[in-house]
């Protein structure tokens, strides 16, 4: 004989009906709230793939304020970049309408006010800052004012460093943010970025060094191979020349023969795969310097800009004028290619900025419909199982009062 004690029976009652009343206060929070996990025990892997997934969606979030931040400051910069190629292009063409061979000195004077109004312009956007008021080309030395200028010689100097700023856009990737204004605007390799042939200042005679280029790499290569090129040509009588290298010995052609020819004006004089367009008459005893770039051997579009300056206010003759600023538009020309480069390369990393940016949103959608699946409580299920735990609880409840309410004498009266 099974014997169920009444205190038992009473003690299984009240746990079923705390277990229900759980499960009924569960529901409630559920529907009440739209969220099915709200505490880890509710759902130990869901509530793993709940905190997997907005620690992701944070990361991402992060990721693209920085896309902001970044396009924000790339998209100053090609706008600076963009105004600074208008300025250029500008100085371009007041130096080669200054050595048309009309102008008087008068004219040749107002040239160089011009031009130094454009140097000031360009100083003010090479120090160019941002919305937090970082210097946009000082490298990563955005605190510091990135060019400064000699009042009395006009001279600008650079302060920032060579670095360029970086921001972190992903994980494993970053965009440079910022380009030093070492490379912008200072380290311009003079010339035509191979060379420099120049007139010597002494000549006497209308010699004028024009355009001048590489027309063989090899050529070039090799003579280069024993150290940078510094070679003269050196003018006699009825334009004959030859051609010497830094100690005075003859340079050679390929042959081993002496470079040496005669020059007739308009023309051109090659040798060592290089090419150097001449008008005019030399003078015998007049030299043209032929030296290629090396490292010091660079221009600051500053001092490219001086250079133009004083020489429109020298009051030098016809020939030296044209000989000076053929120099410095051969300068200026590579730093106009230098900000050219540049303004692709900006744009460029705006580019993958907006191309991450539309990756990250297609991301977040995807991570927020993973997490509402997981987080998200179906209300139509829930609002239904409230129902049914509503009607259990209370079923229990009005089983457990009438049995509490019988004893023997009762059932024995019954």
């Amino acid at each position: 004989m099974i014997r169920i004690s009444t205190s038992w029976m009473y003690q299984q009652s009240v746990s079923t009906m705390l277990a229900q009343q759980s499960e009924l206060n569960e529901t409630e929070n559920q529907v009440s709230t739209g969220i099915a996990i709200n505490v880890p025990s509710d759902n130990p892997t869901g509530a793993a793939q709940i905190v997997g997934l907005n620690h992701i969606m944070a990361e991402n979030t992060q990721y693209s304020t920085n896309i902001t931040n970044a396009n924000t400051q790339l998209s100053t910069e090609s706008s600076t970049l963009s105004s600074v190629t208008n300025l250029l292009n500008s100085v371009n063409d007041v130096g080669l309408s200054s050595i048309n061979g009309t102008m008087s000195q008068s004219d040749l004077s107002n040239l160089a006010t011009e031009l130094t109004q454009y140097r000031d312009q360009l100083l003010q956007l090479a120090n160019t800052t941002n919305a937090n008021g970082q210097s946009l080309f000082a490298g990563t030395s955005t605190a510091t004012t990135a060019f400064t200028q000699d009042s009395s010689t006009g001279a600008v100097t650079y302060a920032g460093n060579d670095q360029q700023t970086f921001t972190t856009i992903g994980s494993g990737l970053q965009v440079a943010t910022g380009d030093p204004g070492s490379s912008l605007f200072m380290d311009i390799p003079a010339g035509n970025g191979s060379f420099v042939a120049s007139a010597n200042s002494s000549n006497t005679g209308t010699l004028v060094v024009g355009a001048n280029s590489v027309t063989d790499q090899s050529a070039w290569n090799a003579a280069n191979a024993s150290g940078p090129v510094d070679d003269t040509i050196t003018f006699g009588a009825n334009g004959t020349y030859s051609v010497t290298d830094a100690n005075g010995n003859p340079v050679t052609d390929s042959s081993g023969n002496p470079i040496t020819g005669t020059y007739t004006a308009g023309g051109s004089i090659s040798f060592d795969g290089v090419s150097i367009s001449l008008s005019g008459t030399p003078a015998s005893g007049d030299t043209v310097n032929v030296q290629a770039d090396t490292a010091s051997n660079t221009q600051s579009v500053f001092t490219t800009l001086n250079n133009m300056i004083n020489a429109l206010q020298s009051g030098e003759s016809s020939t030296q004028l044209t000989n000076t600023m053929n120099r410095q538009l051969e300068s200026l020309s590579q730093a106009m290619s230098a900000v050219s480069n540049t303004s692709v390369s900006v744009g460029t990393r705006i580019d993958t900025l907006t191309q991450q940016s539309s990756d990250y949103s297609d991301l977040n959608t995807t991570y927020q419909t993973a997490l509402t699946s997981v987080q998200d409580v179906d209300a139509a299920t829930a609002i239904s199982n409230l129902s049914l735990q509503s009607t259990a609880l209370q079923a229990s409840q009005e089983a457990f009062a009438k049995v509490q309410g019988n004893s023997l004498f009762n059932y024995l009266q019954g």
